[in-house]
C-alpha cells in the first residue's frame, strides 16, 4: 500500500479539450483519474490549465464590444476568474458525481484564486504566453498588423501572445491548505490564477497570464505538498526525443535536468515549462521523499507508487 501523500495535480490541456463539449466529456476521464488518487486516500489539489477557454471569453467580449459601445472589453485578469469559474464548475461537478459513483464522501469546490506576481518582472515586456485557438498564418498576420503579439507555437501553429510573468505567491494558499486538512478537494489557480499585484494596499488584477505549471508548483511549495504532479500528453519525458536515439527517462535529478535545459532537449512551448516548474518545486522544497512527476492523466496513480512517468528529484 502507497504513503498517503499530500499532492497538487496540474492538469495539462488534454484533460480539457478545446470547446464545450470536449470539455464536457473530458472532465469525465480527468475525473476517473483525480478519484482515483483521492480513493488511494492521498490529499489532492487540482490546477489546470485555461488556454483555449480565456482566448475564447476574452474574443467573446471583444467581438460583443465592437457591436455594442456600452459593453464591456474585459481585462484579462477578468477573463482569467470567467475561465475558473466555468471550468471549475465542469470538473468539480464531475469529480462529485464520480465521488458519489463510488460511495466516497468527500467534498469538491472550485476556490477563485489569485495569484501574485512582480508588476516589474521582464515578462511583462516581452509576451510569450499562447492563448486562445490555433490560427492560420494568415489570420496572423491579420493581428499583428493591428498590434497583437503571436507566436508560432512549438510547431502547431500560430496563437496569440500575452505577458507571462512568474508567480510570486498564492493569495488564498491558506484556504486551500485548510480545505486539504479537511479532507475536501480544491480546485485551485485554474489557468494559473488570477494575475495580481499589491498597489495602494489592495491587489489588483494584472494584464497576463501566468503559466499554470508554475502556479502549482508554488502552490505545492506553499502548502507543503509531498508530490507534485503535471499530467500531460506522454507517459514519460524524453532527451533527443523524436530521433533514433530517443531515449525516455524514469528520473532526472534537478542538475540532469538543468543540464538537458541547456542542450535544447525540451521545446519552449510544451515540455520546457513543465520541466522548469518540476525542477522549482524540488529546489524549494527540498525534504526526504520529496518530487515532481510528468507523466499521463490515465497512468496517474501508477506514476505516484512508482510504476511509470518521470520523476524529477
Amino acid at each position: 500500500m502507497s504513503i498517503k501523500k499530500r499532492i497538487v495535480i496540474a492538469l495539462g490541456g488534454n484533460a480539457l479539450g478545446n470547446t464545450l463539449r470536449e470539455q464536457m466529456a473530458s472532465a469525465k476521464i480527468t475525473a476517473r483519474a483525480i478519484v482515483d488518487m483521492a480513493e488511494a486516500g492521498h490529499e489532492i489539489a487540482v490546477v489546470h490549465g485555461n488556454g483555449p477557454q480565456v482566448g475564447m471569453i476574452e474574443t467573446a467580449f471583444e467581438t460583443a464590444a465592437k457591436s455594442d459601445k456600452n459593453f464591456p472589453v474585459l481585462p484579462m485578469s477578468v477573463c482569467v476568474a470567467l475561465s475558473q469559474g466555468y471550468i471549475g464548475y465542469d470538473l468539480q461537478n464531475t469529480i462529485r458525481m464520480e465521488l458519489d459513483m463510488r460511495g466516497i464522501k468527500k467534498e469538491v469546490a472550485t476556490i477563485i484564486t489569485q495569484v501574485e506576481v512582480d508588476p516589474d518582472d521582464s515578462a511583462f515586456q516581452k509576451p510569450s504566453k499562447p492563448i486562445g485557438n490555433f490560427l492560420t498564418a494568415e489570420e496572423a498576420d491579420a493581428l499583428s498588423a493591428r498590434g497583437v503579439p503571436v507566436m508560432e507555437d512549438a510547431g502547431r501553429g500560430w496563437r496569440r501572445v500575452v505577458a507571462s510573468p512568474k508567480p510570486v505567491n498564492i493569495v488564498e494558499a491558506g484556504t486551500i491548505s485548510a480545505m486539504l486538512t479537511a479532507g475536501q478537494i480544491p480546485i485551485a489557480a485554474g489557468g494559473g490564477g488570477i494575475p495580481v499585484a499589491m498597489r495602494d494596499g489592495q491587489y489588483r488584477g494584472m494584464p497576463a497570464v501566468i503559466d499554470k505549471d508554475f502556479s502549482a508548483a508554488k502552490l505545492a511549495q506553499l502548502i507543503g505538498a509531498d508530490m507534485f504532479i503535471i499530467l500531460t500528453a506522454v507517459e514519460k519525458v524524453a532527451i533527443n526525443f523524436g530521433k533514433p536515439d530517443q531515449k525516455w527517462l524514469d528520473t532526472m535529478t534537478v542538475a540532469e535536468a538543468e543540464k538537458y535545459i541547456s542542450e535544447n532537449q525540451f521545446a519552449r512551448g510544451s515540455m520546457l515549462p513543465k520541466i522548469e516548474a518540476a525542477i522549482a518545486f524540488v529546489k524549494a522544497a527540498p525534504a526526504e521523499g520529496r518530487a515532481a512527476l510528468i507523466t499521463l492523466l490515465s497512468r496517474a496513480r501508477d506514476g505516484i507508487e512508482g510504476r511509470t512517468g518521470t520523476r524529477i528529484i
